[in-house]
């Protein structure tokens, strides 16, 4: 923020708040000059939202605010950037963001067309729901591949946002690990997160006597989301942590092991399944401590399992066909093909799969979800965002390196992997508020490390790591 606009701001600020301690406590008013900080520092600086994002979205994702609709704190960081960028587009002059590429293309493709589903769905779909709301939510959600594009120009700065992921990540552990641990519900939490602005676990997930509250609760409410940010997490956790030193090292480490038990508690049978395949993937391409990752892995995991009887269920039931989960998958997809044929051109956003009011089944499948609600031309266009992902951050020599200057490029990778495996056998990283966020900023990040990868250039952290690169 230019000093032009100081002067003017301190006075207004000085008279507003003066008046405003007639009529609040001073706690109140300092809250308030607390926030008008936070705000002006953001105006100056947009990318401290998005680290600021970066932690709060892992750390209570769901704590919500009533600004006349309800919206959760993450998502309303990601408007606030927003709103700074444009200010200082206009006001100081627009700042240029890295060159687009063919993927930012379809995804900015793929939010427009999402303009005609939205229209459908808000006339044909006759049910309760905030459709504008929605929409609205998720298309600051897929934004992030933008932002990231305008704000994280340089290595330093995606450094940092790699650490704000981490730091998040980690304070979540730290909160939920302990009360699982002496309390063994995921019920435990609820009280806590419910002083946070979250709803009550009741309603979110249902009966509090099924076997789902023996499972890890944790800030993402239900074990299954936990599960998959955890599988978009752990290998930029595990990547970063053995290239880096000092406090780095100890919290990327930190990270991957707390993550690895939160991931086992939670019985994510999607996520653990998806994540066992992206570190196979690296072993085959003889990526370094892959090998070893994976024998302490499975050593890990058998000692806690033998030492938690209900993990040991959760464990058998991944492989029991007659199991009511799985055998809830097979009925959706079975009636998949009935949904597709009442709404040819998506539900829109008005409502989650299934319709109220309907007999159709939702999907738990992160493709087909996204042509249940914006129909088949939806989800080509996101194939089409995700194949041109690939064909761009892919890597092109059979041996992949493992270094400080390739970490990040190499964890984001995947874990990108890890997601959208496991989107075969849940649906969360299609329109599930902030883990949607979470993986197109994921994708942004991805992006320009292989670009800059690619075009040779080097990162500060380079000279404590190897010199492979990992990618060319």
């Amino acid at each position: 923020m230019t000093s032009f606009f100081g002067l003017p701001i301190a006075l207004v600020s000085g008279l507003i708040f003066g008046v405003l301690l007639w009529f609040l406590s001073p706690v109140k008013v300092m809250v308030l000059i607390i926030a008008l900080v936070i705000g002006l520092n953001l105006l100056r600086r947009p990318l401290l939202g998005l680290l600021l994002f970066g932690v709060v979205a892992n750390f209570l994702p769901y704590s919500t605010i009533n600004l006349g609709v309800r919206t959760t704190v993450s998502e309303l960081l990601i408007l606030v950037i927003w709103a700074c960028v444009l200010f200082q587009g206009i006001f100081e002059g627009s700042t240029r963001s890295q060159k687009k590429g063919v993927t930012e293309r379809y995804v900015l493709a793929l939010i427009l067309f999402s303009a005609f589903p939205f229209v459908v769905g808000q006339v044909m779909v006759h049910a309760d729901g905030n459709g504008v709301s929605n929409w609205l939510r998720w298309m600051a959600n897929v934004s992030l591949i933008f932002l990231v594009a305008r704000l994280l120009r340089d290595g330093a700065s995606r450094e940092s946002m790699v650490q704000a992921l981490l730091i998040g990540t980690l304070a979540m552990l730290l909160l939920s690990l302990p009360v699982f641990l002496v309390e063994h519900s995921a019920a435990a939490l609820n009280p806590l997160l419910t002083k946070l602005g979250y709803a009550t676990l009741e309603d979110v997930i249902g009966d509090t006597s099924g076997a789902i509250f023996l499972r890890m609760g944790s800030p993402w409410i239900h074990p299954n989301t936990l599960g998959g940010a955890m599988a978009l997490v752990l290998p930029l956790a595990f990547c970063y942590g053995v290239t880096r030193v000092g406090w780095r090292r100890a919290l990327g480490v930190s990270v991957g092991v707390l993550g690895i038990v939160a991931l086992l508690l939670s019985g994510s049978r999607g996520a653990l399944l998806s994540l066992a395949v992206v570190l196979i993937w690296m072993a085959i391409r003889r990526v370094p401590y892959t090998g070893r990752l994976l024998l302490c892995g499975v050593a890990f995991s058998a000692l806690l399992v033998l030492s938690y009887p209900p993990l040991q269920d959760r464990i058998i039931a991944m492989f029991n066909v007659g199991d009511a989960s799985t055998s809830m998958r097979f009925t959706e997809y079975a009636n998949f093909p009935r949904a597709i044929a009442s709404y040819p051109l998506g539900i829109g956003f008005k409502v989650e799969p299934p319709v109220p009011g309907t007999d159709l089944h939702g999907i738990s499948n992160l493709w087909l979800n996204i042509a249940y609600k914006l129909g088949l031309p939806g989800m080509l266009l996101f194939i089409a965002a995700i194949w041109n992902w690939w064909k761009e951050t892919r890597p092109s020599d059979k041996r992949t390196d493992l270094n400080a200057d390739n970490a990040v490029w190499l964890g984001t990778t995947a874990g990108l992997l890890a997601a959208l495996f496991s989107g075969w056998f849940d649906h969360y990283f299609s329109f599930q508020p902030v883990l949607v966020g979470l993986f197109w900023l994921m994708v942004g990040l991805n992006l320009q490390e292989s670009r800059r990868l690619r075009s040779g250039d080097v990162t500060p952290t380079e000279s404590s790591g190897s010199s492979g690169r990992g990618l060319v």
